[in-house]
């Protein structure tokens, strides 16, 4: 049988359908006042809209990573990304033909349309499975750190994009720009997207013992066992993976949470313009994604653990910097710091998956990248109350959640380098 593609083509496909797949979710929040005005929303109804494309984009990592270990990731991937074509353009047709005196009562079907939008950065299990699966075990760092580090570009990207489009050509223009650049994304991916040797030997009819041999001798190291539940099922129950979680939720959540919460923190605590606030979220968003291609280049070098630890130790220092702060350049420093720390970590974990839990990569990925990604719904809330609690100042205190959290990860790392030693 003639195989399709190569372990680059591969890598390409996944990296490409990832970053077209954040173009849904990256609309809501700099166009979410256009809802509030047009259905008079409470802000806390606001904000369940603007975070329920990172509820579906965090939960559905789970099951659809866990896909990857029975058909390979290019089915899982496309249905997502086809999901989030819906969604996008569901809300694209419902703001063009209603918008913006027949709202009313379309608030349902709006947080439908968001939660299917959000199917599209629930790719990023799928491709960290797929992935995994098409390069040995010296190579996972540098391939998932580009694969995740140039896949997030995307929100950074779009951050300093968006407002010049709103500002010239208007928001409901702006979402059909989007819908037609996702739709085209969801093409390439079809066209270009491969799945590892391993599984186009099954697809063909090969045994499974037939497919390993044959995969091995095309260099292909690691392999699944078992369907969907047997992977989900295997990997939660390694303890590894849970550790893992939580290294997830603290970084690659907190890098949502952040790419959210930082134009609030920017305009309400430093006083900046929108405009300003905006392009030091893109350097912060943008940084901590693509420090991702060499922070996997070093977890391949210096090992998965040492490198989490000096991510997180960075972590913990920019977050007690930005609790303390009232400095406008101090502020910037450490959001840096927290940039590279967050970014460096996040590729030092998925080093970290295939190591750790090696029989069930796809389940492993999927819990990992999942509930890790959950910390993007979950931390901005913490942050909020924070800041109510306290006033202005509070837009700073709210730090204090990522110098527990990196606290916490510390010791966990710590746990895992002994384990690795031992």
């Amino acid at each position: 049988m003639k195989l399709k593609g190569t372990p680059r083509q591969g890598l390409t496909g996944t990296t490409l359908g990832f970053f077209f797949g954040f173009a849904a979710v990256s609309l809501y929040g700099p166009t979410a006042v256009h809802f509030k005005e047009a259905l008079n929303l409470s802000p806390a109804l606001l904000g369940l809209l603007v975070a329920i494309p990172s509820l579906s984009g965090s939960l559905l990592r789970i099951p659809f990573g866990a896909w990857v270990d029975t058909t390979g990731g290019k089915k899982p991937f496309f249905i997502l990304m086809l999901l989030s074509v819906i969604g996008l353009g569901g809300v694209t047709l419902l703001l063009n033909t209603s918008y913006p005196d027949g709202m009313d009562g379309t608030y349902g079907l709006i947080l439908f349309f968001g939660f299917l939008s959000g199917c599209g950065i629930a790719t990023f299990s799928v491709g960290i499975g797929q992935t995994s699966y098409w390069f040995p075990q010296k190579k996972q760092g540098m391939a998932l750190g580009t694969y995740a580090g140039l896949g997030n570009l995307a929100p950074g990207l779009f951050s300093l994009i968006l407002p010049v489009y709103l500002e010239h050509y208007g928001f409901i223009s702006a979402y059909f720009a989007w819908f037609l650049f996702l739709l085209i994304g969801t093409v390439i991916f079809g066209i270009i997207g491969y799945n590892a040797y391993y599984f186009q030997y099954r697809k063909a009819g090969y045994s499974t013992n037939e497919a390993k041999e044959k995969s091995k001798e095309k260099g292909q190291e690691i392999f699944p066992s078992g369907g969907v539940k047997d992977s989900l099922m295997n990997s939660a129950k390694v303890k590894n993976t849970w550790a893992l979680v939580v290294l997830y939720f603290t970084t690659f959540g907190g890098f949502i949470a952040l790419t959210a919460w930082f134009p609030t923190y920017w305009s309400e605590f430093q006083a900046f313009s929108p405009v300003k606030a905006g392009a030091f979220t893109a350097i912060f968003s943008l940084l901590a994604s693509a420090i991702r291609v060499p922070g996997g280049s070093f977890a391949d070098k210096l090992g998965g653990e040492k490198v989490a630890m000096l991510s997180i130790s960075l972590v913990l220092i920019a977050a007690i910097i930005l609790f303390f702060t009232h400095t406008i350049i101090l502020g910037i420093t450490a959001a840096v710091l927290l940039a590279i720390g967050m970014g460096v970590n996040n590729a030092a974990v998925f080093k970290l998956v295939p190591i750790f839990v090696p029989k069930s990569v796809g389940g492993a990925a999927g819990w990992v990248g999942g509930l890790g990604a959950f910390g993007g719904f979950a931390i901005p809330p913490i942050m909020g109350a924070i800041a109510d609690l306290y006033g202005k100042v509070g837009y700073a205190k709210g730090f204090i959640v990522f110098a527990i959290l990196a606290v916490i990860d510390l010791a966990i790392v710590y746990a895992l380098l002994q384990k690795r030693k031992r």
